[in-house]
């Protein structure tokens, strides 16, 4: 046999690939370890399917972070296509879990300023059809870490309604906020 039958195949790692379903459409680098573009229209705005013993997981064949990018450091998996947006059933809010769908996020931003615009969302969904896309600012020139996923400088957010024809923007940067209120982040 040749020796080179026997060297390891090395998989090039895609500067974007694109995975869509009926919940997110999601541009992904995994050169980055990172969505780059999540689109998605709230769907559940009052569900109450339980996200107990959910965990993040991986697709086949798409290279993402995982557990070990999120150990002994401030960062959570920040959902970008919320789970409590698409909580109708259990299926649906399975289909948030996975790490395409999440990016290296502040556990501050995450925990407060993020979600508190994340229920603004569903808030607006109540009674309108509500589009969301989240563009992740990340790039090669973004801290790495060791484990070699890039931390996201910040988070562009703009929600549009479709029935009034409103659009609201947001600039989120990715460390612990100044301010809780979403609205002080908004940009025009």
């Amino acid at each position: 046999m040749p020796l080179m039958a026997l060297a390891p195949q090395i998989k090039k790692l895609r500067d974007v690939v694109i995975i869509k379903n009926e919940i997110y459409e999601i541009k992904y680098s995994e050169v980055l370890e990172s969505p780059l573009v999540v689109k998605y229209t709230v769907q559940c705005p009052n569900g109450t399917a339980s996200r107990s013993g959910m965990d993040f997981y991986t697709i086949p064949d798409v290279h993402t972070t995982d557990d070990a990018d999120y150990i002994h450091n401030t960062y959570d998996k920040g959902h970008m296509a919320p789970a409590a947006d698409f909580n109708c059933t259990s299926e649906m809010l399975y289909k948030t879990f996975s790490y395409v769908n999440c990016a290296v996020q502040d556990q501050a931003l995450n925990r407060l300023t993020w979600r508190l615009l994340e229920a603004k969302e569903r808030e607006y969904a109540q009674t309108n059809t509500v589009d969301v896309e989240i563009k992740v600012d990340v790039n090669k020139k973004c801290l790495k870490l060791p484990t070699g996923a890039y931390v996201p400088k910040g988070f562009y957010k703009t929600i549009y309604i479709k029935e009034t024809k409103q659009v609201f923007k947001y600039y989120m940067p990715n460390i612990k906020p100044v301010y809780s209120d979403p609205e002080k982040y908004r940009i025009k």
